[in-house]
C-alpha cells in the first residue's frame, strides 16, 4: 500500500480542507469496492468539488509518483474503480451539480458525479431525455458510464453513451486540464481526443465535466412482455422482429432461471411452462403508429412460438415490467451465494447461437448459467451462479468464463458491450485484439500517463493467463450494486 506522510497529507488538506479526506478506510467498502469486489485495499480518499481541486490534486500526486484511482459510485462490474496497489482514490460525488439544462441547444451540462436518473428525472419536465440509461441508473454516476462508455436497453434504438457525449472537461495525469468539444452537434476540427477518453475507464485522465446531447421525450410508448416455452425461441424471434424492417426501442431477453429468481421477490404468477421472456418496448410521437407497430410486434412473437403476449396498457403497468427486468442481477444472488456477470457481446444473428453454447458450457461445468441482457443488439449478460466455499468451484467458474469469451469471439463478437475491461478480463484482451492493436493502445496510455499513475493494473494484462490459474481475482458479493 502507498504511505502517505503527514506532509503529504498536509498538503491534501490545503487543497480540499479535512472534511474531505478520510484516512485509514481499508474496510470501507463504498470506495474500496464496486458491483464485483470485497476486498481491495486503500488508505487515502479525498473528495474534490471542483475541477480545479482535481488539477490541484494530480498535480501533487505526480510530483509525489503516487498512483491515483478516480470513481464515482462504485458501481462497476468489472473492478475497474477498484484500488489494488493502496492508491490514493479521488471519490467524485461530490462533483454532483447539474450546471445546466439548455433546452434550446438540447444540450445538459453537469458535473461527473451527477447520477444517471437524477438528470433523467431533471429533464422530464422540459420534454427531454438523455437515452443511455444502464440497469443501475439510479446509483450510477455519468462520468462512470463515460469512462466506461455504458449501455442500457436503449441502446438498441438510440446508441450508447459515446453517442451522446458532445464535450468534457478531463484533468491529465500531470495535473493539466483539457477542454475539450463543447455545445456543437458536429466537429471536425483535428483529432478526436474526446473520443479516447470514453470508455478509456479513467486511465488516461480523470474526467470532470460534461456537455451531454439530449433528445426530445417521446410521447408515447408501448411495452409488451413475450413468453417463450424456451430460450432458444425466444432468441430466434429477435432475429424474425428484424428481418421484418422493425426497430424497437428495447429488446430485453431473460431466461427461465432468471424469471424465477425475479418470481420471488416480485410474483406476477409466471407460468411453469415459461421457459424465457421477451420485454419489447416501441415508442414514438404518435400514439396511433406506435400502438400498430406493437400489434406488428405481438403477430409475429405468436408466430415465432410465443405462449403468451402481455401489453401494458398504462404507465403503472409499463413501469412493472421494466421494474421486473431492472431487478434480474440482484435476484439471481439468492440462487447461489455468489455469481460472475458477464458481458459479452455478439452480431444480432448470432443470438440463438451463442445461447446454445451457453447452454452447452452450462451442462459441461455442471454450473448454473442464467442469461439475460440487450438481446435487441446482441448484448447478452450471462450470469454464472456458484458458491466459492465449494472445493473445486473457482477453477470451474473460471473455465466456463473463458470458454463463454471464446464463444463469443468465434461468433464473430467480443469481449464486453458495456461493462469494460477493468481486472477481470484484462488477461482475455489478447484474445479479442491484435498484438498490433494492444501495443498502439498502450502506446495512448504513455503519451497521456507516461508515469502510469491513473488506474494502474486496468485493461492490460499482466500474466500469461493461460500459464497462471486464478485470474478470476475478485468475486461478485450478494450486497453491491448491478449494472447489467
Amino acid at each position: 500500500m502507498a504511505n502517505i506522510s503527514e506532509q503529504f497529507y498536509t498538503e491534501l488538506s490545503l487543497i480540499v480542507g479535512n472534511d474531505s479526506i478520510e484516512c485509514q478506510v481499508q474496510f470501507f467498502p463504498h470506495n474500496n469496492s464496486d458491483a464485483t469486489s470485497q476486498h481491495p485495499l486503500t488508505n487515502t480518499v479525498v473528495y474534490p468539488r471542483t475541477t480545479q481541486q482535481v488539477s490541484d490534486l494530480l498535480r501533487l500526486a505526480h510530483q509525489h509518483a503516487l498512483p491515483i484511482v478516480a470513481r464515482g459510485s462504485g458501481t462497476s462490474l468489472t473492478g475497474s474503480s477498484t484500488p489494488t496497489q493502496g492508491e490514493l482514490v479521488l471519490n467524485l460525488t461530490r462533483m454532483n451539480r447539474i450546471l445546466e439544462i439548455d433546452p434550446q441547444t438540447s444540450t445538459a451540462s453537469v458535473e461527473a458525479g451527477v447520477i444517471n436518473g437524477d438528470l433523467q428525472h431533471a429533464l422530464e419536465p422540459l420534454g427531454l431525455f438523455y437515452p443511455p440509461d444502464p440497469a443501475s441508473l439510479m446509483q450510477c454516476s455519468l462520468g462512470g458510464n463515460v469512462a466506461c462508455n455504458a449501455g442500457g436497453p436503449r441502446c438498441l434504438k438510440y446508441g450508447v453513451t459515446k453517442d451522446y457525449v458532445l464535450g468534457m472537461t478531463v484533468v491529465l495525469a500531470d495535473g493539466r486540464i483539457l477542454h475539450l468539444g463543447g455545445k456543437v452537434l458536429k466537429s471536425a476540427v483535428g483529432y478526436q481526443l474526446m473520443q479516447l477518453f470514453i470508455g478509456s475507464e479513467g486511465t488516461l485522465g480523470v474526467i470532470t465535466e460534461l456537455i451531454l446531447r439530449l433528445l426530445p421525450r417521446p410521447q408515447a410508448y408501448a411495452t409488451a412482455a413475450v413468453f417463450f416455452a424456451d430460450l432458444d425461441q425466444a432468441s430466434q424471434t429477435v432475429t424474425a422482429l428484424f428481418s421484418h424492417g422493425l426497430l424497437p426501442a428495447a429488446v430485453e431477453l431473460m431466461d427461465a432461471v432468471t424469471l424465477r429468481a425475479v418470481e420471488y421477490n416480485l410474483p406476477t404468477g409466471l407460468s411453469a411452462e415459461t421457459g424465457a421472456l421477451l420485454l419489447i418496448e416501441q415508442d414514438g410521437y404518435d400514439q396511433t403508429a406506435v400502438q400498430r407497430e406493437i400489434l406488428t410486434i405481438e403477430q409475429l412473437c405468436h408466430e415465432n412460438g410465443a405462449i403468451q403476449v402481455q401489453v401494458a396498457i398504462n404507465q403503472e403497468e409499463r413501469e412493472g415490467l421494466w421494474k421486473t427486468r431492472r431487478a434480474a442481477s440482484d435476484a439471481l444472488t439468492r440462487i447461489r451465494p455468489n455469481k460472475l456477470g458477464e458481458d459479452i457481446v455478439v452480431p444480432r444473428s448470432q443470438i440463438p447461437e451463442m445461447v446454445r453454447r451457453i447452454n452447452q458450457i452450462s451442462k459441461q461445468f455442471c454450473l448454473l448459467i442464467a442469461v439475460f441482457g440487450h438481446a435487441g443488439d446482441g448484448n447478452l449478460h450471462p450470469n454464472i451462479l456458484f458458491d466459492q466455499q465449494q472445493a473445486g468451484q473457482q477453477e470451474l467458474v473460471e473455465q466456463a468464463a473463458a470458454a463463454i469469451f471464446q464463444a463469443a469471439l468465434d461468433l464473430g463478437g467480443t469481449l464486453s458491450g458495456e461493462h469494460g475491461i477493468g481486472l477481470l478480463k484484462r488477461e482475455f484482451l489478447p484474445d479479442a485484439l491484435e498484438e498490433d492493436v494492444i501495443v498502439m493502445m498502450k502506446g495512448i496510455k504513455q503519451l497521456f500517463d507516461p508515469a502510469g499513475l491513473l488506474n494502474p493494473g486496468k485493461i492490460f494484462p499482466t500474466h500469461d493467463r493461460k500459464q497462471q490459474q486464478g485470474w478470476l481475482i475478485q468475486l461478485p458479493a450478494k450486497d453491491h450494486l448491478v449494472t447489467g
